[in-house]
């Protein structure tokens, strides 16, 4: 049994995902087991009430193993989940009647921003005296990407703290590659001025 589970850990995230349509539940298992770190740590970014972060956590994980079977490009996996989550959080965001900021794309921006998330966030492998330190920058950053506008908050934090490509977003957002990019250099932008006081 444990040389079974060792096999699926093994695995990578495309072939569970095959695995997982053709009904083979412990690869379903792993793959949630994979996944449920990063979609809690997005939710914990998109959201400031602790409280929903682990039921749309949960929800968004019931989803994935629920319309596994519908997904049609396993190399496509990782944007189809995103959209689950996206959509998940638009749908909170109308529960709780607030309309997302409607966002004007004409604006100019600095496409070529080099401020990156990456580099100011925490690295999760520190250790004390460290550990205090970056706990506060973590506080710092989540509240600084919560106060950004719905839309700018979703592309920023699937760019730099999931990966996505840009054409990535665009698919789990519903939006063109040219609105992705333009915000996220607009968001980039507004936490780089955000964050001046603490970078």
């Amino acid at each position: 049994m444990t040389s079974n589970k060792l096999q699926y850990r093994k695995m990578n995230l495309e072939e569970l995902v095959v695995l997982s349509q053709q009904n083979d539940f412990k690869a379903l298992e792993e793959l949630i087991k994979r996944e449920q770190k990063n979609v809690f740590a997005t939710f914990s970014y998109l959201t400031n009430k602790r409280e929903n972060v682990a039921d749309l956590t949960q929800e968004a994980l019931l989803r994935l193993a629920r319309n596994i079977q519908n997904l049609k490009n396993p190399k496509h996996f990782k944007s189809w989940l995103n959209q689950i989550v996206t959509n998940l959080f638009y749908d909170e965001l109308r529960k709780t009647s607030r309309k997302p900021d409607t966002i004007s794309i004409d604006e100019e921006v600095d496409e070529e921003s080099t401020f990156s998330l990456k580099s100011v966030l925490p690295d999760p492998k520190c250790k004390p005296p460290e550990k205090c330190i970056t706990n506060e920058m973590e506080k710092i950053i989540k509240k600084a990407i919560i106060e950004l506008p719905e839309q700018f908050r979703i592309a920023i934090v699937l760019r730099e703290l999931q990966g996505l490509s840009y054409e990535e977003i665009a698919e789990a957002t519903n939006a063109s590659v040219g609105t992705v990019k333009s915000r996220i250099s607009r968001a980039r932008i507004k936490l780089q001025n955000g964050l001046k006081a603490h970078i």
